[in-house]
This record gives structure tokens, C-alpha cells and sequence, in this order.
């Protein structure tokens, strides 16, 4: 499926004031899908977007960054599990298989991965890619969101 724009009223430009917009649009598009790839740039915007996504699913637990973990563990509201990985640290990708990312990704709970691009044969074929893209020049904390659905 092509990729797609978040676009909230405005230009498409998003600030981080509002992620938690861009979480529920995002939310009604992937809802679906268990897996979802995260990409951006360093500074995109990406655990603060996954941050917003714990509020859209209630998570009961503070949200950040497991970059020295690799994954942190949430549970929503409705009592669901979400999983938050950052690969970003990884050095070889056998890491993620040696601490079990694959069965993480079979689990039918939600798993939420930061740097996806480190972990690439451990990627299943289904899932929702979610890519942020910061604004150059005269746009200050600003990006575009972009969604695509893969099965």
C-alpha cells in the first residue's frame, strides 16, 4: 500500500504539541496491526510520539525511552500489553534474537520498535510503518508524518 500523510488541519506540519493528534489519526489507521515500525531521524520525534500513543491506549505506566533496556513493557488500561523496543544501541542483530524480540513480534500484543532498520530480518511481513520526517529551513520543531500498511 502506498504511503500515506497524517495531515491535521494546517499545512501537515506537526509540531510536538500535537503528537497526541497525530497518535489518535495514527491509532485509527493501524489499530490492526500488532507491529509497527518507527522511523525518523535522531531528534524526529519518534518516542515522543510513542509516548502519545501510551495516552491514546491508556497506558498506566510513564513512557520512555527503553534505549538502554532494548524493551520496555506497558500495560494499557483495558489490561493489554505494549511492548517499546529501541534498537538504536544494537551492535549485531543477533542481539535482538538473543533476547527474544522475535516471539515479542509473535505475541499478538502490541509492539512498538524504534529503529526497525537494525533488527531487518527479524521484521514480519505484516505491518504498520510509521515514518517521521523533520521540516527543513524556517519550520522549527516541526515534521511530517507518513503511514504505511504492509501485509
Amino acid at each position: 500500500m502506498p504511503e500515506e500523510q497524517v495531515k491535521l488541519q494546517g499545512n501537515g506540519y506537526i509540531g510536538l504539541d500535537r503528537m497526541t493528534d497525530a497518535a489518535h489519526e495514527l491509532w485509527n489507521q493501524g489499530k490492526g496491526w500488532t507491529v509497527w515500525l518507527v522511523q525518523g531521524d535522531m531528534g524526529a520525534g519518534k518516542t515522543t510520539l510513542i509516548k502519545s500513543l501510551g495516552e491514546v491506549l491508556g497506558v498506566k505506566q510513564r513512557v520512555n525511552s527503553p534505549t538502554f533496556s532494548l524493551v520496555n513493557e506497558y500495560t494499557t488500561a483495558s489490561g493489554s500489553r505494549v511492548y517499546h523496543f529501541d534498537f538504536y544501541r544494537l551492535k549485531k542483530e543477533e542481539e535482538a534474537y538473543d533476547m527474544g524480540a522475535e516471539e515479542y513480534f509473535d505475541s499478538g500484543s502490541l509492539c512498538l520498535i524504534e529503529w526497525p532498520e537494525r533488527v531487518p530480518t527479524l521484521i514480519p511481513q505484516r505491518y504498520f510503518k510509521v515514518r517521521l520526517a523533520l521540516a527543513a529551513g524556517s519550520k522549527p520543531d516541526s515534521r511530517q508524518i507518513f503511514f504505511e500498511r504492509h501485509e
